[in-house]
């Protein structure tokens, strides 16, 4: 009884030495987080990132303000030696576009954030870990990448980010669209696809807001960023930077998890209770899917040679623009009235071609070159007793006239080849700086 009195009495009067459960970070782990610490921090706080938290698609980017801007000026002049004006419609969000502005504050960022990130090494060399400071960046990090999910999700579940055609745009030539004109006017021309992908935004920024969900929230998140960053790069939307960053910053708060989550994903029911069959049972699996693959590859392989990309061109393969055309020698102007005057004639498959009328509907035709002979054979898919028949000239590789009877009439006509990077479409190509599209920014998409 004496021993336990004695004993109770020294744990009362000696110190509680606290728990230390928290165990040291490598090196490496260490400078990795100093640096993201700076450099995410940095670029939420230089774009609009860090203003969608208290005003709808914040005005200014602090970048484009004091301190950063005269530093971005002096480093565009100096170092790269060009010029990294505002953009006209980003004036105020630079920093977030793919304007000269904002890969120059981009570099600036990572030269700050790499200097401070060997300052500070070499300043708090024996600390174990961050564990408390990573708690309160995380935190920060989810409402800023919440933020710019929500403000994004709503302009699509309220279609006003990419809205329904226009009048104008309904009239408008495909050809004539830019990439991210396309882009644009196929999801605002399918406002509920549109609203699904809000909803899907809307609601990782909402799951984000929530600590236990805050993990699902970052993997939507991550899937949404890196499907928006892939059609930025292929549609050439001048956004690049910032859906890449967006993708960094749901990394960012998924990198504690990756264990947990390769776990929970590589936890599978065993199919046998054998280990032997399971192996083979495994190994099959790998064999089927190995087949598919085979299977659809040469498939794909074989659609693309023979009517995709890869398929062979006619030889008189391009877009003609009808100049001349008469009908029994009677020359026949481009009235819009006419229904029987050709407006071009296409030749895109080599089987097959189409006339346009100058209503801009279109008439197919089975189609057949004799390149010696220099003839062309034409048919109808719904009527096989239907034929036509032309001789044709090429007095220049972007001049063809055409002679024949069709429909019980002779024909003659002056085509044009039209050159194919006259249209945007075709034209436009990628840009990684994109100071403006065709010399003014279109919101819209143009």
């Amino acid at each position: 009884m004496n021993a336990q009195l004695q004993t109770i009495t020294q744990l009362q009067t000696e110190p509680i030495q606290p728990q230390r459960n928290i165990r040291r970070w490598s090196p490496a782990l260490r400078i990795s987080f100093r640096f993201s610490l700076v450099y995410l921090g940095l670029y939420c706080l230089a774009t609009q990132i860090i203003g969608n938290l208290f005003t709808a698609f914040g005005r200014s980017d602090l970048a484009t303000l004091w301190p950063l801007r005269p530093v971005i000026f002096w480093t565009a002049a100096h170092i790269f030696h060009v010029n990294a004006p505002l953009s006209d419609f980003f004036a105020g969000n630079s920093g977030t576009s793919d304007d000269m502005f904002g890969w120059i504050m981009t570099f600036c960022l990572l030269v700050i954030a790499t200097a401070a990130t060997i300052v500070w090494s070499l300043l708090d060399r024996s600390r174990e870990n961050y564990a408390e400071l990573h708690k309160w960046f995380r935190l920060f990090v989810r409402f800023a990448l919440a933020g710019t999910m929500i403000a994004y999700g709503f302009v699509k579940v309220i279609p006003t980010q990419m809205s329904y055609p226009s009048l104008t745009r309904l009239v408008q030539p495909f050809g004539t669209l830019s990439p991210m004109g396309v882009l644009w006017t196929s999801m605002g021309s399918a406002p509920a696809y549109e609203i699904f992908t809000g909803c899907a935004q809307v609601a990782a920024g909402l799951l984000l807001i929530v600590p236990r969900t805050a993990t699902f929230g970052a993997l939507i998140s991550l899937a949404d960023m890196i499907l928006l960053f892939v059609l930025n790069l292929t549609y050439d939307v001048p956004l690049k930077l910032f859906a890449f960053h967006l993708t960094l910053l749901s990394c960012f708060l998924l990198a504690p998890d990756v264990p947990r989550l390769v776990r929970a994903l590589s936890t599978q029911a065993q199919l046998f209770r054998s280990v032997r069959a399971n192996r083979i049972a495994f190994a099959a699996q790998i064999i089927f899917g190995l087949w598919l693959v085979g299977l659809y590859c040469h498939h794909s392989l074989g659609a693309w040679s023979t009517r995709g990309g890869g398929r062979p061109l006619p030889p008189l393969y391009g877009i003609w623009e009808v100049k001349q055309m008469s009908i029994d020698e009677q020359p026949r102007p481009p009235l819009l009235t006419d229904s029987t005057r050709w407006r071009r004639a296409i030749f895109d498959y080599p089987d097959r071609m189409a006339f346009q009328r100058t209503d801009d509907s279109f008439a197919p035709y089975g189609a057949s070159v004799n390149l010696p002979d220099r003839t062309l054979a034409l048919t109808k898919s719904d009527d096989k007793n239907w034929r036509a028949s032309f001789t044709f000239q090429r007095p220049a590789w972007d001049q063809l006239i055409l002679d024949g009877r069709m429909d019980n009439h002779q024909v003659h006509m002056e085509l044009q080849l039209t050159d194919q990077n006259s249209f945007v479409l075709v034209s436009r190509g990628f840009h990684w700086i994109e100071e403006a599209l065709y010399g003014k920014y279109d919101p819209t998409g143009k």
